[in-house]
C-alpha cells in the first residue's frame, strides 16, 4: 500500500471521532479489541412480534420507542444513563439487537482525485463513456449507496431515474468525504455492463456511514419499487458493511437479504486489511468481494479470508464523478478512487452480463468464481483488464 492509501485508510476509532464531532451519536465498543465495532449509541432494535417481553425487560431504561410499521421493527431509544451499555443489554436478552454502524468501503475517505474539473486536476486520458446499449432481456442492478446523480453517463439511459447525491450534509461549504460515491460505483457497473438498468437506492451517508436499520429499509424499498414497476431486481450491490460484537450478521439484514432472492447480492469485503468477518459480505449467500491491485494480487488494504468469494480490481479505479461547485452548482467529470467499494460493482457487472445471456443465478456465481477467484493472484487475463 502506498503512503497516500495508508494515510487515508481510517480506523474505526478515527471515524468515530470524526462522525461524533458532527453530532452523530455513536458508540465505539471494545476499542482495539477482538469485539471492536461501531453502534448507534443507546439504540436497540426489536422485531414487532417479540417486542412486549423486550419492553417489559427494559421498561425502566427506555426513553422512547419508534415503531417502523414497514419493517415491523421497533427502534428503542435508551435513557442517557444506559446508552453506553446498549451492547451489553442487547447481549443479555434474546429478541433484541444493537443498531450496528456500517462503514463505506473506499480507501480514500477524502475527496477522490478528480480529473479535468478542478484547479488541481491531474492530466489523464479521459475515461470513455460506456457505449449505449439496450439488452433484449433487461437486467436490473440495484446499487445501495449514496445515490446516483444525473451525470451525463446516465441521463439518456433507458429507464434511469436519478437519486441526486447529497454533497454537503454537514453544511461546511465543502464536499463531504463520500459524496459522489454512489455515482462512481454506478459508473463502474455501467462500464462493464453497459446494458444493465441501474436502480440506485440511497442508504449511505455522504459522510461515509449507515446502519442496520437504514440498509434493511433500503433493501425493502428497492424490492417494493421494483414490484411497482413490474420488474425484478437481478443483482444487488452493497458497498458498506460492519463488524459486530459477536461476529455474527445482524438478523435484520439476514432477513431482508434473503427476501431479495433470487437476486444475486454482491458486497464489498471492506478495507481494514483483516480476516475478521465483515457483514453482510461474509454471509454465505452473499458474494463478498476483495480488491486487487494492478499486478493482480490482493491489495494490502483489502479484507480477505475464507468468507471472501471473489476478488476484482479495486486500486486506482476510474469512473464518473460529481463535484460540488461554487453557488450550489455541480460539475460532472471522472475520478480515480481505490477500495473494495469499486471491486464489488465490477463483479456485479460480470453477474449482470452473465444473467443477460443466461438467466441462471447459480451459473452466474460459477462464472465469478472462475473469472474473479479470491486467491493471492488473479489469472493473467483478468489482471490485465
Amino acid at each position: 500500500m502506498d503512503h497516500d492509501q495508508q494515510r487515508d485508510r481510517l480506523g474505526l476509532e478515527e471515524l468515530h471521532r470524526i462522525w461524533t464531532s458532527y453530532g452523530h451519536e455513536m458508540l465505539l465498543h471494545d476499542p482495539g479489541g477482538e469485539a471492536e465495532c461501531l453502534v448507534r449509541r443507546g439504540e436497540l432494535l426489536a422485531p414487532a412480534g417479540s417486542l412486549e417481553p423486550v419492553l417489559d425487560r427494559y421498561r425502566r431504561w427506555i426513553d422512547r420507542v419508534h415503531h417502523d410499521e414497514d419493517l415491523l421493527l421497533a427502534r428503542i431509544r435508551l435513557r442517557e444513563a444506559e446508552r453506553d451499555h446498549c451492547v451489553d443489554l442487547a447481549r443479555d436478552t434474546s429478541g433484541v439487537s444493537v443498531n450496528n454502524v456500517h462503514v463505506g468501503s473506499p480507501v480514500m475517505f477524502g475527496t477522490p482525485v478528480m480529473f479535468g474539473t478542478g484547479a488541481e486536476a491531474e492530466f489523464t486520458p479521459p475515461v470513455p463513456e460506456p457505449p449505449a446499449a439496450q439488452w433484449v432481456s433487461p437486467v436490473v442492478v440495484g446499487v445501495l449507496d449514496t445515490g446516483c446523480d444525473p451525470h451525463p453517463w446516465f441521463t439518456d439511459r433507458l429507464g434511469f431515474v436519478a437519486v441526486p447525491e447529497e454533497l454537503d450534509a454537514d453544511d461546511d461549504s465543502g464536499q463531504d468525504r463520500q459524496a459522489g460515491h454512489g455515482t462512481f460505483v454506478s459508473g463502474v457497473v455501467l462500464q462493464h455492463a453497459p446494458g444493465a438498468v441501474i436502480r440506485p437506492q440511497r442508504v449511505l451517508s455522504s459522510l461515509g456511514f449507515t446502519d442496520d436499520h437504514t440498509v434493511a429499509s433500503g433493501l425493502r424499498a428497492l424490492r417494493r419499487s421494483a414490484q411497482q414497476r413490474g420488474e425484478q431486481v437481478d443483482v444487488v450491490v452493497l458497498t458498506s458493511g460492519c463488524h459486530t460484537a459477536d461476529d455474527r450478521c445482524p438478523e435484520v439484514l439476514v432477513a431482508e437479504l434473503r427476501a431479495m432472492a433470487p437476486a444475486v447480492v454482491v458486497a464489498a469485503a471492506g478495507n481494514h486489511g483483516r480476516t475478521r468477518p465483515f457483514w453482510p459480505a461474509a454471509l454465505p449467500e452473499v458474494l463478498g468481494v476483495a480488491a486487487t491491485g494492478a499486478d493482480g494480487t490482493i491489495a494490502a488494504f483489502s479484507n480477505t479470508g475464507a468468507w471472501v468469494d471473489a476478488a476484482a480490481p479495486g486500486v486506482d479505479v476510474r469512473s464518473c464523478f460529481v463535484r460540488m461547485a461554487p453557488g450550489g452548482d455541480r460539475t460532472y467529470g471522472c475520478a480515480r478512487w481505490s477500495g473494495t467499494s469499486f471491486a464489488a460493482p465490477r463483479v456485479a457487472a460480470a453477474i449482470a452480463t452473465s444473467l443477460q445471456a443466461d438467466r441462471d443465478p447459480a451459473r452466474a456465481r460459477e462464472l465469478v468464481a472462475h473469472c474473479y477467484p479470491c486467491g493471492p493472484e488473479l489469472p493473467e487475463t483478468v489482471a490485465a483488464e
